[in-house]
């Protein structure tokens, strides 16, 4: 197999956005420092209030605090006014379901998860106390006196994610969940859903937030987070991404991003989710590590554009993410649900749609995608159910189209289109953002990583095939769809798609020189496919050049209007694709 590893990737230090204003501070001094601040505010009796996302470890911050606090009383508001947990699952029973993977969106406020009496005493307790007291736990807001200096404990959901696998309970759970799906469910259908509308409403008074997704804390003033968070809806920036092995994983992401070679294969790369991703913020050369979805709560016009925002609301849209087979496995057979089904079985507002940009492919590659025309859909679910009872093995390319998959093809696969990556292939992944509504349908027999069966979901997939979409259909509407739409002296621009079921556009741009592009009031996420590096300019200076290398996803907020990109480097040609908001 041949790498594309003559492309140089520098992985030592994130992206950074430059934050205009306030004041940062990391290790010891982090707890100095708020100390010191609670007690400019009321030296007599300083409150210091540290509301904190769930998975942060409150007995570490209650002992970090204490090594620099005096004499102090700690109230932690979980403890003194949060619901028993049996209560709170009742609750949300409905919203966790009795699957392991999928539940239904809650629209609960974390209000509803205290006793109002108990929440009521505790506030006068705190707004009454003679001495310094400290009060913590996710909802600790809830209860803070004007007086007191408001702190938010953040944490990116990928780090709870590790920490959960390491065995940390979901929130106020005793003991840790057996199953990570089911840890993951109740983060992504309950916890993180409830919290992100928590602290949204704390954002504009903030005294400090506190960076807490690693051993050492870095801290970062009210105002330097508002700043920081201004700063990047104006520019072009880059998120942190993660990468994940998986059972399918392949060699690629190891070789050219030069990752972990203890690690046997990743599968995944989350470039741009930043419901996942966070955002690094840099002052006074201390780098804080927000989630990326604080920029989406704080700064939803600025950053996706009016038009939008006013049909996502505060959500980012568009998901760009790496799939790894180069010497790999073939992904699970699966469908994504349709509009309506995942409305009224999920709650979520709109689907899973995708698209495969093949970034590198193997001489044997394959998409496998729609259904092959003569087959009978009965025989073909029969198949699948005795494949899932461990029968026989499912014959996909009986059933099955499968295209030969070349390097700078596109794959368009709208919900209800029966897909799959093959082995050998590095797939650049546009898509709608919801991420977790795969409905597998053969796992080539395989376990995950865990050693248990990989779940397979054949009645929600029986639900939503759409059958109709046959072999001379999907070849003609989802099979590199390239149309050439304008071009200019060192340039030209494709529409590589999506198709019209979906609601995402893509545009490719080949170029030796600069580029011309304007974001025309809608955000704008792109990759560069092609070529070792670029660099995203301001026709009028608004920000500074922003250096881009080979396979990596950068967003350009919808504020940002007009803007280039300038090849960097030797090279016969460089190429981005970029996706945005169709209709706006």
């Amino acid at each position: 197999m041949t790498y594309r590893d003559d492309h140089p990737r520098n992985y030592d230090r994130w992206p950074v956005v430059e934050v205009p204003d306030g004041a940062a501070t990391s290790g010891a001094e982090v707890w100095t420092t708020l100390v010191a601040a609670a007690g400019e505010r009321d030296g007599g009796r300083p409150v210091l209030v540290v509301d904190t996302y769930p998975g942060v470890d409150l007995d570490l911050l209650r002992q970090q605090v204490g090594r620099v606090w005096g004499d102090h009383d700690v109230v932690d508001v979980e403890d003194e006014a949060a619901l028993p947990i049996a209560e709170i699952d009742q609750m949300v029973q409905a919203n966790l379901t009795d699957d392991r993977v999928f539940g239904v969106l809650s629209h609960h406020r974390l209000e509803d998860f205290y006793d109002h009496h108990r929440l009521a005493a505790v506030s006068d307790r705190v707004e009454n106390a003679v001495r310094p007291t400290l009060v913590v736990g996710w909802g600790a807001a809830l209860v803070a006196p004007e007086r007191a200096l408001l702190v938010l404990a953040d944490l990116a959901r990928w780090e709870i994610q590790q920490r959960l696998r390491a065995g940390m309970p979901n929130w106020r759970c005793s003991e840790p969940e057996d199953d990570i799906l089911r840890a993951y469910k109740r983060g992504f259908f309950v916890e993180w859903r409830v919290a992100d509308r928590h602290k949204r409403r704390l954002f504009d008074r903030l005294d400090f937030v506190l960076d807490t997704n690693s051993a050492e804390p870095h801290l970062l003033d009210g105002t330097g987070f508002r700043a920081g968070l201004s700063e990047a809806a104006s520019r072009p920036f880059r998120v942190v991404p993660f990468f994940d092995p998986g059972v399918w994983g392949g060699q690629w992401m190891k070789e050219v991003v030069g990752l972990d070679r203890t690690v046997e294969k990743f599968a995944w790369c989350f470039d741009c989710v930043p419901e996942e991703n966070s955002l690094l913020l840099e002052r006074d050369g201390v780098v804080t590590q927000v989630p990326a979805m604080d920029l989406v709560l704080n700064h939803p016009r600025e950053l996706l554009g009016e038009r939008t925002f006013a049909r996502f609301g505060a959500e980012f849209p568009i998901r760009f993410d790496f799939l790894d087979t180069m010497e790999g496995g073939n992904l699970s057979l699966q469908v994504h649900p349709l509009t309506d089904y995942i409305q009224r079985t999920f709650g979520m507002h709109y689907t899973q749609d995708e698209s495969y940009y093949l970034l590198d492919a193997g001489p044997d590659a394959v998409v496998y995608l729609g259904i092959k025309d003569g087959v009978d859909p009965d025989e073909m679910v029969a198949a699948l159910r005795r494949a899932e009872a461990g029968d026989e093995p499912f014959p996909a390319e009986r059933y099955v189209n499968t295209f030969p998959a070349r390097t700078h093809d596109h794959f368009l696969i709208p919900a209800g289109t029966v897909h799959c990556s093959g082995a050998d292939s590095m797939v650049l992944e546009i898509s709608a953002t919801p991420f977790i509504f795969t409905f597998k349908m053969w796992d080539w027999g395989r376990v995950g990583l865990d050693g248990r069966p990989r779940p397979v979901h054949l009645d929600h997939a029986e639900a939503n095939i759409a059958w109709e979409r046959r072999t001379d259909w999907v070849g003609q509407n989802l099979v590199d769809r390239v149309e050439q739409v304008s071009s200019g002296e060192g340039w030209s621009e494709e529409r590589t798609g999506l198709h019209e079921l979906e609601f995402i556009e893509t545009r490719r741009h080949w170029f030796t020189g600069p580029v011309e592009h304007d974001t025309a009031g809608t955000v704008n996420v792109l990759n560069l496919v092609e070529g070792d590096a670029a660099v995203v300019e301001s026709p009028s200076g608004a920000f500074a050049p922003f250096e881009v290398h080979y396979a990596e996803t950068f967003i350009v907020p919808a504020a940002v209007g007009r803007y280039t990109i300038r090849p960097l480097g030797e090279g016969d040609r460089w190429g981005t694709v970029k996706a945005y908001v169709r209709g706006t």
